[in-house]
């Protein structure tokens, strides 16, 4: 694995400063700071620096490679995607004396919110197994999450990319398909980019630029990240034959999805009631916390059977933001006390611990949120001299509209040798925190002097704006290499 994160920084502790939100709050929920691109970038640069150091760090053969995904949410072309990648990639490798990425390359792009990037890792692990003969590939996953200033998701912004290289033998985990959870329903308005925002007045004032604001309700996508993580993890408890409590017992380390610090905690505190609830046996710990909770026991194991039709029921109420409705109150009610009880206090120590500090430096990644987690997970891992071998562990993503997917993976016995090469700490020591003025006026496409010139990275060198009738060439980017 290899990350990419811009050099731009913006230290969540000045940000509250700067707004006058809490900064106890803020840094307990979300984290401590993120990162913005600077002007010369985007979601291609980003990525095709993450690839580049993936292939100099391993020594990889780019002959040898039959697939690249991109994984993204961020594409400023709706033709082409992760050969804009290769290209880059193709270029900077002859420069080095390097053979280019093999001709007979598999380019494609996935897209769904922030699950494209698993669904990338999906594609490959299925080339590798069945079609690759003996070949690799490379996963590539690169956003930018923007929101508007002032609005509620602008403390969870971020940037960045992480590249895996996915091969036969793997030698940091193994990915297990064959008992992963899928889980997918659509929500309306949950989390959306439509193309008909750019066209209107009052979207288009926002900013002097063609920024990316998605168009989100905060509560209901909240509701939808619960509710569609749980129903991919049982997915996945299902199709491994175990009960919840008996796999949250035995597993060694845990990563989600996380678009901000506390909500990966939710998510499991919802599994974890959820688990209490399904347990073959009366269980004196969901009793008592049903109890504390004060919920009826019988109430939340009905809650646990249901499925709930969170945009039907949006729709009947009215389709506005007092239409959404928590799915699971009782469930989510027993959640909140789990989260404070012992058990699960030691559950987060235990098997959530490795990685979490660094990632609260990041801010949202968007479709790299949850790999740039297990690449810190890793890196932490043999900074600390952790035993990890053969380990268990599970990967949780999730990307609004919705869907999830809950993977179980295993770490080889061979892993620190390439947990050394990963690079995080590295990375994330490239930065320059922003002023306000700067941070401002770079979220608002005004120009700004920057003390962070590009060094060792791809950037946007010009952008062509010919369109005639012989050529054209209109909006299209070029791109070049900056030692």
């Amino acid at each position: 694995m290899s990350l990419y994160v811009p050099q731009p920084r913006v230290p969540l502790r000045d940000w509250c400063e700067w707004t006058g939100n809490s900064w106890d709050k803020v840094q307990a929920v979300v984290g401590r700071s993120f990162r913005r691109p600077a002007p010369y970038e985007d979601a291609y640069t980003m990525a095709a620096t993450a690839v580049l150091r993936l292939i100099r760090n391993y020594n990889i053969d780019p002959r040898q490679i039959g697939q690249l995904a991109l994984g993204t949410e961020s594409s400023k072309d709706n033709s082409a995607g992760a050969v804009i990648v290769r290209g880059m990639v193709d270029r900077e490798l002859e420069r080095l004396g390097l053979p280019r990425l093999s001709r007979q390359l598999e380019v494609p792009e996935f897209k769904h919110a922030c699950l494209g990037g698993v669904y990338a890792l999906k594609s490959a692990l299925r080339y590798v197994a069945f079609d690759a003969q003996g070949k690799q590939a490379i996963v590539v996953c690169s956003d930018i999450a923007e929101y508007e200033r002032g609005s509620t998701g602008e403390q969870t912004q971020g940037a960045g990319a992480v590249a895996m290289l996915v091969e036969a033998n793997p030698k940091l985990f193994e990915v297990d398909l064959a008992h992963s959870g899928s889980a997918s329903d659509y929500r309306g308005p949950d989390f959306r980019k439509p193309f008909a925002r750019h066209f209107d007045q009052e979207y288009a004032e926002r900013g002097k630029r063609l920024h990316d604001f998605p168009i989100f309700s905060g509560k209901y996508s909240t509701f939808a990240y619960l509710d569609e993580t749980g129903q991919a993890f049982e997915a996945m408890l299902e199709r491994l034959g175990v009960y919840g409590s008996d796999f949250l017992a035995s597993v060694d380390g845990m990563f989600f999805h996380r678009p901000y610090h506390m909500m990966p905690l939710q998510a499991l505190a919802f599994i974890y009631a959820r688990a209490l609830a399904h347990a073959p046996q009366p269980n004196a710990e969901f009793q008592t916390l049903c109890e504390q909770a004060g919920v009826p026991a019988e109430g939340v194991i009905e809650e646990c059977r249901n499925e709930p039709d969170l945009f039907g029921e949006f729709i009947r109420r009215g389709s506005n933001a007092d239409a959404a409705q928590e799915p699971h109150p009782l469930t989510t009610k027993l959640a909140g006390i789990v989260r404070k009880s012992p058990a699960f206090q030691t559950l987060l120590s235990t098997r959530v611990k490795l990685g979490t500090d660094w990632a609260m430096e990041l801010g949202n990644l968007y479709t790299a949120a949850l790999p740039a987690w297990l690449a810190a997970g890793f890196e932490q891992a043999l900074e600390q001299g952790v035993e990890w071998s053969n380990a268990q562990l599970v990967a949780v993503g999730y990307g609004s509209g919705d869907a999830a997917e809950a993977i179980p993976l295993r770490v080889v016995p061979e892993w620190r040798d390439a947990a050394g090469k990963i690079g995080f700490r590295d990375a994330l020591a490239a930065s320059t925190d922003l002023s306000r003025l700067q941070y401002e006026a770079l979220h608002d496409g005004k120009h700004i002097e920057l003390d962070c010139p590009p060094h060792d990275q791809f950037v946007i060198a010009r952008t062509g704006n010919t369109y005639e009738v012989s050529f054209q060439d209109l909006g299209v980017d070029y791109y070049e290499f900056k030692k």
